[in-house]
């Protein structure tokens, strides 16, 4: 095998992850020391903002956070992780090292909002609760519930859960399509593990996407502060409605480097559709249409009549899917998707990863350097494949599609979810988190992909696997 190329990642600061408990007492190590005032000393007047000025009261956001701030929760979680220690297995270690724990238990802080007061809905984010074994919700009044999972989707950093309270306080989710850039919001959570902290500023631009490393994006940016913590929790607007869900805050330093204004947030719009999805089905199921696509060049785009070099060109397009039935073909560049610019071939994916099954797109096209416009319906997107229904020298493998994240940071290809003991994909070497990256049966990018291209299956079976952070080939038999 040869080493995998590194790919070029950005730092997240703020939300991934939550945020360490144990991190607040670093800040705490140098706590101020009151200085004695000398009797005889005269303290200057401290200064003050007047009550009004021309008559007019001066604004304040206090009336509409009294009524918002309840609706926002701190979310603690645990989870449970085993120490693994070879020592641990010898008898004699154990008898004279008794107290040698064998697990661990690491804690994280973050944020959530009440979306309903009767049923105790409670929305954050995926990675704020991901693999906890317990989550606890501490509410604006100090009561705390431990919280039931109801679901999530790691792709949109969405989830739910559910407390059993009453006398809850819930916020209106308003119609994050028409935010604009320029207007006012204010974020509302847990930073560092202080509860009830707000912060505000504008925004400052939406629709936001195109950052490696996170998954399906359509954000929200503001220069409202977002810290580790803030994970999960509100931004409002000045009506005090929820136009999105604060999720990570861009800083190419670092997060000890501190908030420089680049706030990400989930738009309300979009929790709101996976929230709906996760109480209908219990997982978010998505759209596609069904096409491989990679990026122009210059030379490409000169070839195919375009004046610039953006778009989303269409190498393949699988059968039987919406963009078959659209009347799509390889070689077609899309321009445009609902009225919304497409750069390159991610753009395009990033689109169809945000609509529901059934959804339609109005597709801007360039065929043969002339303008079209078509509609295509999505069908839904595959979720899993086992290897038996490929190819029996796969049998006893399960495959699903890489998260989106990964997908994000340059990688394409398959995940490899499930191999089974003693089956024949496990003989020949395949093992569970190996990504396929490409076969002898040809070129892939997805499940769909990877499904078509067994139409005929190889006399011998190879496939290129990434494993870690090296590459290699098996030979299936």
């Amino acid at each position: 095998m040869r080493p995998l190329p590194t790919l070029l990642t950005l730092s997240l600061a703020a939300a991934f992850g939550g945020f360490a408990a144990s991190g607040i007492h670093a800040l705490l190590d140098n706590p101020a020391q009151a200085a004695s005032v000398p009797a005889a000393s005269v303290l200057p007047a401290a200064a003050s903002l007047p009550a009004s000025v021309a008559g007019q009261p001066l604004p304040s956001l206090a009336p509409m956070l009294e009524k918002t701030m309840p609706a926002v929760v701190s979310i603690n979680t645990k989870q449970v992780v085993r120490v693994r220690n070879p020592f641990f297995d010898d008898p004699v270690f154990r008898r004279l090292f008794p107290q040698v724990p064998a697990e661990r238990i690491n804690e994280s802080l973050g944020s959530g909002v009440i979306i309903d007061a009767a049923k105790g809905y409670v929305l954050t984010n995926h990675h704020v609760i991901d693999n906890a074994d317990d989550v606890q919700v501490t509410l604006a009044d100090g009561r705390s519930f431990s919280a039931e999972f109801l679901g999530s989707d790691a792709d949109t950093d969405v989830a739910l859960i559910r407390i059993p309270a009453e006398g809850l306080t819930a916020i209106t989710l308003a119609n994050s399509d028409q935010l604009k850039v320029g207007d006012f919001v204010v974020a509302i959570g847990n930073p560092f593990g202080f509860s009830q902290t707000v912060t505000s500023g504008i925004v400052s631009a939406v629709g936001r996407s195109g950052i490696r490393g996170l998954g399906y994006q359509n954000f929200i940016q503001t220069d409202a502060s977002i810290n580790p913590g803030n994970s999960g929790g509100a931004l409002v607007n000045l009506s005090g409605q929820l136009v999105g869900i604060n999720t990570a805050s861009f800083n190419p330093q670092g997060s000890m480097a501190g908030n420089i204004g680049l706030g990400l947030a989930i738009p309300a719009n979009l929790a709101r559709s996976v929230v709906e999805q996760l109480l209908a089905h219990g997982e978010v199921i998505r759209g596609t249409l069904g096409v491989e696509t990679q990026n122009l060049t210059p030379q490409l785009a000169n070839a195919l009549g375009l004046e610039e070099t953006r778009g989303a060109l269409i190498t393949r397009v699988l059968p039987g899917s919406g963009a078959a039935d659209a009347g799509l073909q390889p070689g077609d560049v899309v321009l445009s998707a609902n009225g919304q610019r497409i750069a390159n071939a991610a753009a395009l994916h990033n689109i169809e990863g945000l609509q529901a099954v059934g959804s339609r797109l109005s597709l801007e096209i360039r065929r043969d350097g002339k303008p079209l416009t078509l509609r295509a319906t999505l069908h839904e997107q595959l979720r899993q494949l086992s290897g038996e229904s490929l190819d029996p020298r796969l049998g006893g493998a399960r495959f699903i599609e890489l998260p989106e994240a990964t997908r994000q940071a340059g990688l394409s290809g398959v995940l490899v979810a499930e191999v089974a003991r003693g089956s024949r994909a496990e003989t020949s070497g395949l093992a569970r988190g190996d990504v396929l990256l490409a076969s002898s049966a040809g070129e892939f990018n997805d499940l769909a992909g990877l499904r078509a291209s067994f139409k005929r299956k190889p006399p011998q079976l190879v496939l290129r696997i990434l494993r870690g952070n090296r590459r290699g080939d098996l030979v299936m038999r």
